[in-house]
């Protein structure tokens, strides 16, 4: 049952591959009717995209739940014609077209609001829809080099690291499903009743982030340099190896952790010493303060380490591999981790839905639509097109 506190909602999601797409099936999610408007016989491209079992690309049955499939080319007259017609319907817009595209085919925000003055158009692209950048390809490992997170990750001794999947995609379609629900809401308690557009850079969701970057510089003229942790926030804080021969991260962002990292070491002496006593000093000594805490660590097994700093309340967690993931309590009684069923693979297990709703919760109501599966029932029972209508167009090519 979809109780979702946005069931009413109306989105076409007409983006691809991970960004936009994302931000629409967090609004999914939590009860929004999502329908994916894909090109005829290819599809979002994020159907073509690894990893893999045999045929199946397995990224897909997560990042399409709860969506509806309608194959139909907006770039052909017809196309344009259904499109509108689904305009009048909706609510929300989302694509990532590189900016200009939708106003070249006659179908820019302009154009939708003659159909639906209350339609919100959420867009994004890789640097905006404004500035001398904008019309550039932009995808989210180069968007994230752009952002300068990729200039302080790494060794300063080696080349700069990129992470090691899409992670700016899948922030910025947070932001995006976070501006479309604030659109909404500023829609729905005004009573011109009219919508908006929102535009998103992709490299602008991780350099909201960096706010510390553009203080730093402009304060203090420093270039942060490449670091592969916390460097200059708190002390101490890293990865550390245990005497199995395992990895604990662990981090000391107040004075108040340290102090509980320091009695669960028996070294209460450090609360009293001049270069230990705060973050700031152990700032100055963090190499003194690294050796006695990874010395320390080094004499426990991880789980030793594990209950001993547990009891005494300092944050620490091991370094989980997928396979650790789903072997934890935690994630199970969390239900993080959920089955759904699988035309071809009979079922695939995805993450489930957070956050938590205690009234209106989200819930995955259905699979990932195979290509052009609800061509009918959004055509036929969503706007009336009669079985000829819907067999001309196929014939056509438009769906």
């Amino acid at each position: 049952m979809n109780i979702g506190p946005l069931k009413e909602i109306k989105i076409l999601d007409l983006s691809t591959m991970i960004a936009a797409p994302f931000g629409a099936t967090l609004l999914a999610d939590f009860g929004a009717e999502v329908t994916k408007v894909e090109i005829p016989g290819k599809g979002d491209t994020l159907r073509t995209v690894g990893p893999w079992k045999d045929e199946e690309p397995l990224r897909w049955p997560g990042l399409a739940r709860n969506k509806k499939s309608l194959t139909l080319d907006i770039r052909t007259e017809k196309g344009k014609e259904v499109l509108k017609k689904l305009i009048a319907k909706s609510d929300v817009v989302i694509e990532n077209f590189r900016p200009g595209t939708l106003e070249k085919w006659g179908i820019g925000y302009e154009e939708m609001k003659k159909h639906n003055p209350e339609i919100i158009l959420s867009r994004v692209s890789g640097y905006g829809q404004t500035g001398p950048y904008s019309s550039k390809a932009g995808f989210g490992t180069p968007g994230t080099a752009f952002s300068g997170h990729t200039g302080i990750s790494g060794f300063p001794d080696r080349p700069p690291v990129s992470p090691a999947y899409s992670l700016l995609d899948y922030i910025t379609g947070i932001y995006i499903a976070l501006a479309t629900v604030s659109a909404l809401y500023h829609r729905d308690v005004n009573e011109d009743g009219e919508g908006q557009s929102i535009d998103m850079g992709l490299y602008e969701s991780m350099f909201r982030m960096l706010e510390f970057l553009v203080a730093e510089y402009d304060q203090n003229n420093k270039v942060r340099e490449r670091s592969p942790g916390l460097s200059g926030h708190s002390s101490p804080a890293g990865t550390y190896g245990t005497k199995d021969d395992k990895f604990v991260v662990l981090v000391c962002s107040t004075d108040s952790t340290f102090d509980r990292l320091a009695e669960a070491m028996d070294r209460k002496d450090m609360l009293e010493d001049d270069r230990y006593y705060t973050n700031a000093v152990r700032l100055e000594h963090d190499d003194e303060v690294q050796k006695i805490v990874s010395g320390w660590i080094k004499i426990h097994t991880q789980k030793e380490l594990m209950d001993k700093l547990d009891e005494y309340g300092v944050p620490v967690s091991p370094i989980y591999t997928i396979e650790d993931i789903f072997n934890d309590p935690h994630y199970q009684a969390r239900e993080n981790i959920v089955e759904i069923e699988h035309p071809r693979l009979g079922s695939v297990k995805i993450p489930g839905v957070v956050p938590k709703f205690s009234k209106t919760p989200g819930s995955i109501r259905h699979r990932a639509p195979d290509l052009g599966e609800h061509n009918e029932e959004i055509l036929g029972e969503g706007l009336g097109l009669s079985e000829e209508d819907i067999q001309s167009l196929k014939e056509e090519g438009v769906i």
